[in-house]
């Protein structure tokens, strides 16, 4: 059986992993990401690698990295967390471990994954979002994954949404992702919790008594429990997120949405009120295919998956 080793290298973290023809995962490490040096993200890539090949006869490397690649899945232009610009990763890390190295977007590498293996088996027209931190995306159509003329395609969470709203790290402002990401959960809480603070007061129980102490671990927590004002948060998210799916389905009727991310961990908290707002918005509604909305199945492993499977294939 062909094995590959496929990386998702973050802000954070590089976890890698050992991953058959069937999307599986049989062995997997992670290692702190050394964000501020190139150089040494690179030799913590390689370093993963060979790790992982002492034990098993592998083919190939997949890496998924935020940021923007090139078409030629070789360098990475620009990556708002990590200190790479103009980086020719693959070649780099090819030096390194003498295997063939693909290098794709994290986010098209986990709608990817998702796609072959996970909640988006059997549509061939996919989109894949991911609500986390930020957003990310990945696009499947026809059966293909789309790139874009210069390989930095799907990068929805930087739709314009608000007309000069929040302010977005990608230098923009009222970016899709400052009303729906993990921040805006974030944002949505922390206001109730300083504004109105016997309504938001589990919220401030579980922050220290702080609004800035509370973190989203702990508004999913109180949602779970049924606070009405943690719900709210999920239900002002889940609008947004609904909407933007509304715009992409416009756009390009795929045949099913994969939503995943440290956010859509919530499930149906944040999945629900995503689907009836999208039911309410969506072009056509009631005379048309409405696609689905369905909740990543991979988890934390979609990017590793994807990105292995690339480089299997090439």
């Amino acid at each position: 059986m062909s094995l590959a080793i496929g990386v998702d290298v973050g802000g954070t973290k590089v976890a890698a992993g050992v991953v058959d023809e069937k999307g599986r995962v049989i062995a997997d490490l992670r290692q702190p990401t050394p964000s501020t040096d190139p150089a040494a993200v690179e030799k913590t890539i390689a370093d993963c690698v060979q790790r992982l090949r002492k034990d098993h006869d592998v083919v190939a490397v997949g890496i998924g990295a935020a940021g923007f690649i090139d078409a030629g899945r070789s360098t990475v232009l620009f990556a708002p967390n990590l200190a790479w610009r103009d980086e020719p990763l693959r070649d780099e890390v090819a030096k390194l471990v003498d295997l063939p190295v693909v290098v794709e977007n994290d986010a098209n590498a986990a709608a990817w994954g998702e796609y072959r293996f996970g909640a988006g088996q059997g549509e061939s027209h996919m989109v894949c979002v991911t609500v986390g931190t930020g957003i990310g995306g990945g696009m499947v159509l026809d059966g293909a994954l789309f790139r874009g003329r210069f390989g930095i395609g799907a990068e929805f969470g930087h739709m314009q949404v608000v007309e000069d709203g929040r302010r977005c790290g990608c230098g923009q402002s009222g970016c899709w992702e400052q009303y729906c990401s993990g921040r805006a959960l974030l944002h949505e809480a922390r206001e109730i919790a300083d504004v109105q603070k016997v309504y938001g007061r589990r919220l401030l129980e579980l922050g220290d008594g702080k609004p800035e102490g509370i973190e989203a671990p702990e508004v999913t927590k109180a949602a779970i429990e049924g606070d009405p004002a943690a719900l709210e948060c999920f239900s002002v998210v889940g609008h947004w997120l609904g909407q933007g799916l509304a715009n992409l389905a416009a756009m390009l009727d795929p045949g099913a949405f994969v939503v995943g991310g440290g956010v859509a961990d919530a499930g149906d908290l944040l999945l629900d009120p995503a689907r009836r707002h999208f039911g309410h918005v969506l072009t056509g509604t009631g005379f048309r295919p409405r696609p689905e909305i369905r909740h990543a199945s991979l988890g934390n492993w979609a990017g590793m998956v994807g990105a292995a499977d690339l480089a299997r294939l090439g």
